[in-house]
């Protein structure tokens, strides 16, 4: 054996002691983007958890008033809404809900079609003592909403969709391969690319490709889909990067996605609503208008112009004042 020398011992040691410090500094960068810490940063909101629909849902509820629940969309989680719940508390006591597969709720096999996921809000709305609620959800988390709000008609009050209809029939024709000289590191409004949305598809890849290193693509999205990418900042993207970077996160969030055709299936079923409906759009503003149009009686229209897709984190204000204004109004929307 060669007995190592003091300089190799004294490198080993310093090896050791930065690793512990590397350790020790993302242990810290974890902990500051818990749902714990988080919470702290929005007086008078709090962590809750509730056993519903077989599924353990998280959320952060907060303010007074009658109920208000947000759904989130991929790849973000309750925490996309931080901006507007305070001005939301204002006059609504607010349910900031992790879906079923999405942060701190339970990630099960099944029940990601979005009438199973309806099914889980209702029954926390009912645990947490209300018969009636309004919802409003962004992304996957509007389709949520509005499979909510055609499966439970009597258990909301209003309806607001944020950047996504409930899937029907058009996603089945979207197309394989972007128009040509169209697609790049940024959207081209007039010609969308989601490509992500075959991609999800892949029963069992994405995961193989992403765990541990989900920020890739949580960035180039944020690049793609904001106009102001300052609007997502550092501590924004390592709360979204925690939440997704396992294979198990990922599994159950393309499982939102694998569920599309059978969204579609069930919404050819559903009737028009009759609630008041709000539905904000930037980029999907054209195509909610045309899809929901379709499928509600009393809709309200807002094309949120010079933003990107994540509209409640690009223009807090505007869309918390919109929400509001809607929320409040009494009577048929005009």
């Amino acid at each position: 054996m060669v007995a190592a020398s003091p300089g190799y011992a004294g490198a080993t040691s310093k090896a050791h002691t930065d690793a512990a410090a590397v350790q020790k500094t993302t242990a810290a960068k974890v902990a500051d983007v818990s749902d714990a810490t988080l919470v702290k940063s929005l007086p008078g909101f709090r962590n809750g958890y509730a056993e519903v629909n077989g599924v353990r849902l998280h959320y952060v509820v907060g303010g007074k008033g009658e109920p208000l629940v947000l759904l989130p969309g991929w790849p973000e989680t309750w925490w996309t809404f931080h901006k507007i719940m305070p001005t939301l508390a204002e006059h609504h006591t607010v349910i900031a809900v992790d879906l079923r597969g999405m942060g701190a709720s339970s990630k099960p096999a099944e029940g990601y079609d979005k009438k199973t996921m309806a099914r889980d809000i209702h029954e926390l709305v009912k645990s947490l003592g209300y018969d009636k609620a309004s919802v409003a959800g962004h992304d996957i988390g509007s389709a949520v909403a509005f499979a909510y709000a055609a499966n439970y008609p009597q258990a909301i009050d209003k309806l607001v969709m944020l950047e996504l209809p409930h899937p029907d029939e058009s996603l089945l024709s979207f197309q394989l391969l972007p128009a040509h000289n169209t697609f790049g590191d940024k959207l081209d409004f007039a010609h969308p690319y989601l490509w992500w949305f075959a991609f999800n598809q892949v029963n069992g890849l994405p995961e193989k490709l992403l765990a541990g290193r989900i920020r890739v693509e949580q960035d180039w999205l944020f690049k793609y889909f904001l106009v102001d990418e300052g609007a997502i900042d550092a501590r924004d993207r390592a709360v979204y990067e925690r939440a997704y970077n396992s294979a198990d996160a990922i599994r159950a969030s393309n499982a939102w996605y694998q569920a599309f055709t059978q969204d579609v299936v069930d919404n050819k079923g559903y009737g028009k609503l009759e609630m008041p409906v709000l539905a904000m759009g930037g980029p999907a503003y054209r195509w909610m208008k045309k899809v929901i149009g379709q499928k509600v009686s009393n809709l309200t229209t807002v094309n949120l112009e010079g933003t990107g897709h994540f509209v409640q984190e690009e223009r807090p204000e505007l869309v918390a004042r919109t929400m509001v204004d809607f929320l409040q109004t009494i009577g048929p929307a005009t």
